[in-house]
């Protein structure tokens, strides 16, 4: 039998049984959800790979130019890069070679130069050296071309001169469209070439080279074109001659001229002026022996029907 005292004893007590963990939610977090709706955006995920990179490295770079001895550094290292490639020899120029010019407008040409042979290729402007040989009155075009071996090319085309235009107190070389081409110091440097006068002839060389054009039969006895008002033309001739145009169609009137000559030898008569201004009416002003002979003539001739 088992004792009274032993089975009131209480035996050991049972450790207690820790709490259960909380189950873990699937369900994401408030963070994480809108980061994942952001990032379904383009605009934010193309801003983040791509955008905050290109911040950083901007940002690097800033300070590290913030910096102005490294700056300088830079500029000169680049500087030095730069003349070295400039100057090397495949691109230096050495010798300047001009086509088609004068011996003056070849050393024009050689004065503009903006630097000093042999210079770098990079170190001449090839337009606006062009632009500044064109301003050249004896210059209608020129080709500027840099060719291997270090040749600075010009193919030169100047204007041809046509005419000599006299003023107050010069004489203009124009070309046939009236563009001047040099100045000349006498008549007699360029005899072969016909002579214009007047305020604003220099704006209708066309015209004067027309009417020369068809004054060749009487062309030997011209002095030159003279321009009256601005308007019309003068031709004169030998003798103090002169046959006086219209302001329309002079051409057409110098060739009847021409033709009235051929019939009639009217330009070897002592005459002044021949008005071709009026087509209908020419009119010749007599030379002052010529019209006190004329009026001897038929004074006499008057007499002589009044005895009859």
């Amino acid at each position: 039998m088992r004792a009274l005292g032993a089975a009131s004893r209480p035996g050991p007590r049972a450790a207690p049984r820790p709490p259960a963990a909380p189950r873990r939610d699937p369900a994401p977090s408030r963070f994480i959800y809108r980061w994942n709706r952001l990032w379904l955006t383009p605009v934010f995920r193309a801003l983040t790979r791509i955008g905050l990179p290109v911040f950083a490295v901007v940002l690097g770079l800033g300070l590290w130019l913030g910096d102005e001895g490294r700056r300088a550094e830079i500029v000169a290292r680049y500087q030095d890069i730069k003349q070295q490639i400039q100057h090397r020899p495949e691109f230096m120029v050495s010798l300047m070679k001009i086509d088609g010019a004068s011996p003056e407008v070849d050393a024009a040409i050689r004065s503009m130069m903006p630097v000093k042979l042999p210079a770098s290729s990079f170190a001449i402007d090839l337009d606006a050296l062009q632009g500044v040989i064109e301003r050249l009155d004896a210059v209608a075009d020129v080709k500027l071309l840099i060719r291997p071996g270090g040749v600075l090319e010009a193919k030169v085309t100047e204007r041809e001169p046509a005419v000599l235009w006299r003023r107050a107190s010069r004489i203009e070389m124009l070309d046939a469209e009236g563009h001047r081409v040099a100045t000349l110091i006498a008549r007699e440097t360029r005899p072969d070439l016909p002579l214009i006068a007047g305020e604003g002839a220099q704006l209708v060389v066309p015209e004067a080279l027309a009417l020369l054009a068809a004054a060749g039969p009487i062309l030997p006895r011209a002095r030159g074109l003279v321009r009256v008002g601005e308007r019309r033309w003068d031709l004169v001739l030998d003798r103090d001659q002169r046959i006086l145009l219209p302001e329309q169609n002079p051409v057409r009137a110098l060739e009847r001229v021409i033709a009235i000559d051929q019939a009639e030898d009217i330009l070897a008569r002592d005459f002044t002026h021949l008005d071709m201004r009026s087509e209908q009416r020419p009119t010749i002003r007599l030379s002052a022996p010529a019209l006190e002979e004329f009026r001897r003539i038929t004074g006499h001739e008057t007499k002589v029907k009044a005895l009859k």
